[in-house]
């Protein structure tokens, strides 16, 4: 099958733009812009992207997750060390209470700077920590201009090309859209560690499967992929070549992917702000035990581990478990 031609690609790339673009700019519920409003306070990054689960399935009880995007990692509130730390390593991720209408929000807050943005969702990027997410539903929901929402939407225009180019590889040689895209979000958990059960990838779908399949075939075309459809099938024509070159980069992508997110662990232990009130919490949410904590295990929850799980022992919480 022959390639698709330049104007079948410009073509499927602005379908791909305009459908994240009206993404973006959804509207969201109003206590999660009111809790951006004060997290942000006086400082201007380039925007608040709002993401995960609570964002497929709203619920005030659940944890909001946000990427905060900065023009330089120094425009964030954050010293020196953690700082140094994000450049190496990025992101950091930051735990945050906010009171909004006397109801306690909770929220992850991951930091990256624009260029730490761009490389993290590009082809040459070993890392699929940051691509996997935004290829997924996201919406905007603090920006500071028009021409930061642009240089954002090129970025998630980057995360979903990666993905569905990932896709042609990971999927099967032939098959439904759906099929494609769960294979590729099995292998994006794989190459991260993430503890999740097998249905995992189907609830990433579950209420945008019509999205999903607009956007795996105009990814192919905008990417110059040759394929060929038959009703909801869809086979990628890859080389026998480049489909070796890619399963072997993504082998490296996973081996590479267990040693980032292994050390982002470490990293937490002396940068994840509020960490230990966001495992405290989770234990309290899921046991309905309460974990006290001082001032040295807020600030440094991972180095405290062994004290926070003896203190668990003393409160039942195994003898719950069984």
């Amino acid at each position: 099958m022959p390639q698709p031609d330049p104007n079948s690609r410009l073509a499927a790339a602005g379908r791909i733009a305009h459908l994240l673009a009206d993404e973006l700019v959804q509207p969201v519920a109003p206590f999660v812009t009111d809790f951006v409003t004060q997290l942000v306070g006086g400082v201007q990054p380039l925007g608040v992207v709002f993401y995960g689960s609570v964002l497929r399935e709203m619920d005030p009880e659940g944890i909001l997750d946000f990427y905060v995007i900065v023009e330089r990692l120094k425009d964030w509130r954050a010293g020196p060390v953690a700082r140094e730390a994000n450049r190496l390593l990025p992101p950091n991720v930051e735990y945050h209470e906010i009171l909004v209408d006397d109801r306690l929000i909770r929220a992850k807050v991951a930091i990256l700077s624009i260029d730490q943005f761009r490389r993290m969702t590009g082809p040459a990027s070993l890392d699929t920590t940051v691509w996997a997410r935004f290829c997924q539903p996201v919406r905007l929901v603090w920006i500071r201009g028009s021409e930061a929402a642009d240089a954002i939407l090129s970025c998630i225009v980057r995360a979903v090309g990666q993905a569905g180019r990932w896709a042609a590889v990971l999927g099967p040689e032939s098959g439904t859209a759906d099929e494609y895209w769960r294979a590729l979000f099995a292998h994006t958990y794989g190459a991260e560690l993430r503890v999740e059960n097998g249905r995992r990838p189907r609830t990433l779908l579950a209420g945008q499967e019509e999205r999903y399949r607009a956007l795996l075939p105009d990814i192919w075309i905008a990417d110059g992929l040759p394929f060929e459809r038959s009703a909801d099938m869809l086979t990628p024509r890859l080389t026998p070549g480049l489909r070796s070159r890619m399963r072997e980069g993504w082998w490296l992508r996973g081996r590479v992917g267990r040693v980032l997110n292994i050390s982002r662990l470490a990293k937490g232990a002396f940068t994840f702000e509020g960490g230990a009130r966001y495992i405290a919490w989770k234990i309290q949410r899921h046991s309905g035990i309460i974990l006290p904590l001082g001032p040295f295990s807020e600030r440094h929850p991972l180095i405290c581990l062994p004290y926070l799980l003896w203190k668990l022992r003393q409160a039942g919480f195994f003898r719950r478990r069984g």
